[in-house]
């Protein structure tokens, strides 16, 4: 008899586990910033998911939750947690994910 429920492993997370290989760290918007621009279409709150689902499984860790001040939809304040690798990621080391990551921090220097 097969198990129920999602399989424990997903293409989802290791690609997430990829791109917070070459970035260090970083909050939910930004993965999925990068996220979208390497690999197939992906809701925003599939990432969120996987993030979450991530630090149970020890393939994330929370780095870090900093609020931050400013004029949103949805009031004046956002907090944003820092996700890094945990002691179970196990990344593969993809050169494509390395050039978009470092692309994108070329882009936010000059910003």
């Amino acid at each position: 008899m097969a198990k129920r429920g999602r399989p424990v492993k997903s293409p989802i997370r290791q690609n997430i586990v990829e791109v917070l290989y070459f970035m260090g760290e970083g909050y939910g918007y930004e993965i999925y910033k990068i996220y979208r621009e390497i690999f197939p279409k992906c809701t925003q709150k599939s990432i969120y998911y996987h993030l979450k689902k991530g630090i149970s499984t020890g393939e994330f860790i929370v780095k870090k939750i900093e609020k931050e001040k400013g004029d949103f939809s949805w009031g004046s304040e956002v907090e944003k947690k820092y996700y890094a690798l945990g002691p179970n990621a196990k990344p593969k080391i993809d050169k494509n994910v390395k050039e978009v990551v470092e692309d994108y921090a070329k882009k936010r220097k000059r910003a």
